[in-house]
C-alpha cells in the first residue's frame, strides 16, 4: 500500500523510534505502540491510506490482529485519509490527535494566482513585511540539525506562543529529537545569513528545483523571520512526497506590526513551489478550538479538506472496557 502521508514516513517512524516507542508496519503502513495500564498497550496509526475496501481493510485489520496478540495490544487507534468501511471489529469515534480539518494550497498556480486568492489583509501583510526587510532563512545548521542557539530561539518563542494563545505543545526534547534524526532537509541554496525576502530572491530559487531530487523520505527544515537580526517567527516545516506541511509553528509579539509571520509563509510557499512541490498544507484549522489562527491561515486562501478523524478499532472488548473506565475516572479525580 502507498503512503502519502508524511506521518507515514520512515523518517517519522525513525523520530517515534528516538523518543521511545516500538513501531511495526502491517501492509507498509506505520503502527505506534503506546503504553495503557496493566501491561496492556494500544496501536496508533496516524493517517494511513486505505482505500475504502471491505477486502482490503479486512485484510489489514486481520493482520494487525494476529501482531496486537502478541503484544498485548487492546485496540487500533486510526486516523485515516478516507472513511473507514464497516468492519467485524467494534469502531468507537474518539478525540482527534492530528487535525481533521486543514487548508491546502495548490502550488501548480502561478505566483500571482496565489496572491491573488489570498485575503486583501493578508497580501497587505506580506508587503508590509518585505517593505520593512523581513529576512525569512533557514535556521544555522550544526551536523545536519538547528544549532543549539538557534534551537533555544526557536524554543522560547514557542513557549511564549504556548503561554500566550494557550495552546498545548510537546517538551522541549521532543522538538529537539524532531529536528536531530539525521534527516534534517538541508538548502544548499540557503546561505546561513543570506534573506529569502529582498533583491537575493532571483539566486536563491534559481537552484531550489534540484531540492526535490532524491527526496524519498520526509525532510525537516526549520525557517525563521528575523527583523533587525531578531527572530520574530520560527516554523517546522516538512517536505514529502508532493507536499510542504507547516506542522509547528511560534512567534514573538514583540515588533508584531512588522508581520513576520506572513513573510514566513509567503516565502516558505515560493521555496516549496519553486522546488517541485505541488501542495502547501498549512496543518490544521479550527473555527472553535484555533480561531485566531485559523483565521490566519484561511487568509493564504486555498481549500479546504476534512479528514473522518479518530477511531478505535477495539480487539479485546473486556479490556477496551477497563481502560474507558479508567479514563473516566480519571477526569472526576
Amino acid at each position: 500500500m502507498e503512503n502519502n502521508s508524511f506521518l507515514q514516513s520512515k523518517y517519522w517512524e525513525k523520530f517515534q523510534q528516538s523518543v521511545g516507542y516500538k513501531t511495526f508496519r502491517v501492509d507498509n503502513i506505520l503502527l505506534i505502540k503506546k503504553p495503557l495500564l496493566l501491561g496492556r498497550n494500544y496501536f496508533y496509526c496516524p493517517r494511513p491510506e486505505i482505500r475504502n475496501q471491505k477486502s482490503e481493510i479486512r485484510n489489514f485489520l486481520d493482520q494487525v490482529k494476529i501482531l496486537a496478540e502478541k503484544e498485548n495490544i487492546v485496540f487500533l487507534r486510526i486516523e485515516p485519509v478516507d472513511k473507514l468501511p464497516v468492519t467485524r471489529y467494534p469502531l468507537h469515534k474518539v478525540t482527534d490527535i492530528q487535525p481533521s480539518q486543514t487548508i491546502i494550497l495548490d502550488l501548480t498556480k502561478s505566483e500571482d494566482e496565489l496572491l491573488a486568492q489570498m485575503h486583501p489583509k493578508t497580501r497587505y501583510n506580506i508587503r508590509l513585511a518585505e517593505k520593512h526587510g523581513v529576512k525569512v532563512r533557514e535556521a544555522h545548521m550544526s551536523e545536519s540539525a538547528p544549532s543549539a542557539d538557534e534551537f533555544e530561539k526557536f524554543w522560547k518563542l514557542m513557549e511564549e506562543t504556548v503561554g500566550r494563545d494557550g495552546f498545548r505543545s510537546h517538551n522541549k526534547e521532543y522538538y529537539r529529537k524532531m529536528l536531530q534524526v539525521n534527516n534534517f532537509l538541508e538548502f544548499p541554496s540557503l546561505e546561513e545569513g543570506t534573506g529569502v525576502v529582498g533583491n537575493k530572491r532571483e539566486q536563491v530559487y534559481s537552484n531550489s528545483s534540484s531540492l526535490k531530487e532524491g527526496n524519498s523520505d520526509a525532510k525537516f527544515f526549520l525557517g525563521v523571520a528575523e527583523y533587525q537580526e531578531k527572530i520574530l517567527a520560527a516554523g517546522i516545516f516538512v517536505f514529502y512526497n508532493e507536499t510542504v506541511t507547516y506542522l509547528h509553528g511560534a512567534s514573538t509579539h514583540e515588533h508584531k506590526e512588522i508581520m513576520a509571520p506572513y513573510a514566513l509563509h509567503w516565502e516558505m510557499i515560493k521555496l516549496a513551489k519553486n522546488a517541485g512541490y505541488r501542495y502547501y498544507d498549512l496543518y490544521g484549522v479550527s473555527e472553535t478550538k484555533w480561531p485566531g489562527v485559523t483565521r490566519f491561515k484561511k487568509g493564504f486562501g486555498g481549500e479546504t479538506v476534512d479528514y473522518p478523524g479518530c477511531y478505535d478499532i477495539v480487539f479485546s472488548k473486556g479490556w477496551y472496557k477497563i481502560y474507558k473506565f479508567t479514563r473516566r475516572l480519571r477526569k472526576l479525580i
